[in-house]
């Protein structure tokens, strides 16, 4: 049984990896990084996942996964260049983890999140991740070779086995390379594991743009998400704690390239369910597991961003883009679900996809004040109560 739970926190781990590393990486090259600064930031997320994983797992033998924000990566290659390059977006890097620690500390804070109404958070998301999940269709066009092998095999295993189908579209993408040959260039590329160290920048208008989206989408995509998951489960982790880890392991990730960390959602049902140990009390085991194994692959980060490399770059958006489509269709459910706020979810998502920079900040944070204040003037004051039950005719004060 514990053989069982061991391997399950492995196939957590290369599920997670493999199904999310080509977002971190264009996210990372998107607002700046090298190949070098984009590799080192991809082996500082898994050094940051292991060391997290592990450590809440032993320390409250809960099956508490970490994963890096895959979202918050989808912002940074919505984002694209700022002004002072990859320094200026490691500076934002910073803030956005202490703001995750603030939140850990701070119970207003983790409120305030909280009262930012779903509609318009999911909306927030979707018009970031817009752009990223029509890459498969550009793709089609543009290298119909290569693509649609990639886009036919994650619909079968998407049909059959749903956890490997993202993997599955990465490993037809490497197939098609192998075959038809590089589409990219292997210049800036190093196999070995290798760490960049980046002196921060802080840029107002970067921070803008970049750490408080980043935090926003990162709490409300990821954090309470993950929460959701492991309650589903029977477990109830101490938030503001996981808070505090995975803000400090952030801080200290993003001077070399990583960007955030935070509770996984999605594969977190990998090791927090029956199918990890019969026993609940012994799940912890699959997360320690899930550290080990992301510390290992941590180790191809020169590796993937070669891959990376070597790929045309509209396949790599498109595998990227595949593994995004669930997450854009619950953003999307999210902000139109509910009748009331629909109006401002829908402003906050056409200001967010269209992409717009002002006064140097991003649309991301363009959409959420949009949004907002589309909120507040649409707001409708609840209708006044009914007159006393006295004075009204017949039948009501039959009724008494």
């Amino acid at each position: 049984m514990r053989l069982q739970a061991v391997v399950a926190g492995l196939v957590s781990a290369i599920v997670g990896y493999a199904s999310s590393f080509t977002v971190v990486l264009a996210g990372l090259r998107a607002v700046g990084a090298t190949p070098a600064q984009a590799a080192s930031g991809l082996l500082a997320l898994c050094v940051g996942i292991a060391a997290v994983a592990i450590f809440l797992g032993l320390r409250y033998r809960m099956p508490i996964s970490i994963a890096w924000s895959t979202p918050g990566a989808a912002l940074l290659v919505a984002t694209g260049p700022v002004a002072g390059g990859f320094p200026a977006a490691v500076g934002a890097f910073i803030v956005c983890a202490a703001l995750i620690v603030l939140a850990g500390l701070s119970p207003w804070l983790a409120r305030a999140i909280a009262a930012i109404p779903r509609p318009i958070a999911g909306a927030m998301l979707a018009g970031v991740i817009l752009s990223l999940c029509t890459a498969p269709v550009r793709a089609v066009v543009d290298i119909p070779l290569l693509a649609v092998p990639v886009i036919l095999t994650w619909a079968v295993l998407q049909r059959y086995r749903r956890q490997w189908a993202v993997p599955g579209a990465l490993v037809a993408a490497i197939a098609g390379i192998a075959v038809h040959g590089p589409g990219g260039g292997f210049s800036g590329a190093a196999l070995r594991p290798s760490v960049e160290l980046v002196t921060p920048a802080l840029n107002p208008s970067v921070v803008v743009s970049i750490a408080v989206p980043l935090f926003l989408v990162t709490m409300a995509a990821q954090n309470v998400p993950g929460m959701a998951v492991m309650a589903t489960y029977g477990y109830t982790p101490p938030l503001r704690p996981v808070l505090v880890a995975t803000g400090l392991a952030s801080a200290a990730a993003a001077p070399f390239g990583g960007h955030a960390l935070n509770l996984a959602a999605i594969t977190a049902a990998l090791t927090a369910g029956p199918d990890t140990h019969p026993d609940p009390g012994r799940r912890w085991i699959a997360t320690v597991a899930l550290g080990a194994g992301q510390l290992t692959l941590g180790l191809g980060a020169g590796l993937a961003m070669a891959l990376v490399l070597l790929s045309p770059p509209v396949l790599v958006i498109a595998v990227a883009g595949l593994a995004l489509l669930s997450a854009l269709g619950s953003s999307l459910a999210s902000a139109v679900t509910e009748p009331e706020g629909r109006e401002a979810a829908v402003v906050t998502f056409v200001v967010t996809a269209s992409g717009m920079t002002i006064l140097g900040i991003g649309s991301a944070f363009w959409g959420l004040v949009a949004g907002g204040l589309t909120a507040l003037l649409l707001h409708r004051r609840s209708k006044p109560a009914a007159p006393a039950a006295a004075e009204q005719p017949g039948p009501v004060a039959a009724t008494r």
